[in-house]
């Protein structure tokens, strides 16, 4: 009897919850929303018609930001820099936190917090010395610049990542290769990588949305216009006295889609880490 007495409460509350994340869903959407609404229409027709729908056969805005600026060149960086960086993270990062979490040693802990360290102190903060140091290194307005920044900032929040999954893997998986006879690199890479997908996933994606999004590092240490990266390329449309907000908004719309998609065709892993890692 109390458990149907209690149905009517409980059904309320799922439908407070369920109505407290479709406000939430709105309120995230909307903004993306204007932005996509933005790229179909004309300057004139965004300030007087801003959040009218537009005429979605009004591609002006798209052929005249690739035919007109260097959109192509700047999503060509955007792309290499994010996936080199990316790339480099997550090896380098999982063959770390592999060391650490798999093997003893006298110095595992002290290198386990050295990489916590580095997600307590923000990189910016040392801009000048490693401004200082690419020049000395000769690697100014040189994508190799970003991409060795990117992966120094990418690295302790990858190993704390991995650490945290790879301890929770049980040992008898190593030692029964072991005994058939794997070397340590195949028990690794054959054995124990293919079953830290959901974590890779979530360290690829928390990388890939700073490192595609940077504004910062981009602006400090890239100078030709042929090296820029997007979010800094983009700031060619806006001008001293004029601003051409339909390219500027085309430019965003296409920019915002390469992690959109990725993050759409990843959200099953990227779930599965997290509920993993909730588990565990």
């Amino acid at each position: 009897m109390t458990r149907w007495l209690a149905r009517p409460a409980d059904l309320a509350s799922a439908g407070m919850v369920q109505l407290v994340l479709i406000l939430n869903s709105a309120l995230m959407l909307y903004p993306i929303v204007i932005m996509v609404f933005a790229a179909f229409k004309p300057t004139a027709e965004i300030f007087a018609r801003p959040f009218a729908p537009p005429d979605f056969s009004n591609t002006d805005n798209f052929v005249r930001i690739v035919e007109e600026a260097n959109f192509l060149r700047y999503l060509g960086n955007s792309i290499l820099v994010t996936g080199v960086s990316v790339a480099l993270i997550l090896v380098l990062g999982t063959m770390a936190a592999y060391a650490i979490a798999r093997y003893r040693f006298a110095l595992a802990t002290p290198i386990f917090l050295v990489f916590l360290a580095g997600l307590m102190l923000p990189l910016k903060l040392a801009i000048i010395p490693l401004f200082v140091q690419m020049n000395g290194l000769g690697l100014i307005d040189s994508r190799l610049s970003l991409i060795l920044i990117y992966v120094a900032m990418g690295l302790p929040s990858t190993v704390f990542i991995m650490t945290g999954f790879l301890r929770t893997l049980p040992g008898e998986l190593e030692d029964a290769a072991r005994i058939d006879g794997a070397s340590e690199p195949r028990i690794m890479w054959s054995i124990m990588l293919p079953l830290c997908k959901p974590p890779l996933v979530i360290a690829g994606i928390h990388n890939a949305v700073p490192v595609w999004n940077d504004f910062f590092f981009p602006l400090i240490f890239i100078q030709s216009d042929a090296r820029k990266t997007l979010p800094q390329g983009l700031t060619a449309f806006i001008g001293e006295y004029a601003t051409d907000w339909g390219m500027l908004f085309a430019g965003l719309t296409i920019a915002a889609l390469p992690i959109t998609l990725v993050y759409i065709v990843l959200s099953r892993q990227f779930i599965a880490g997290m509920t993993q890692g909730v588990a565990k």
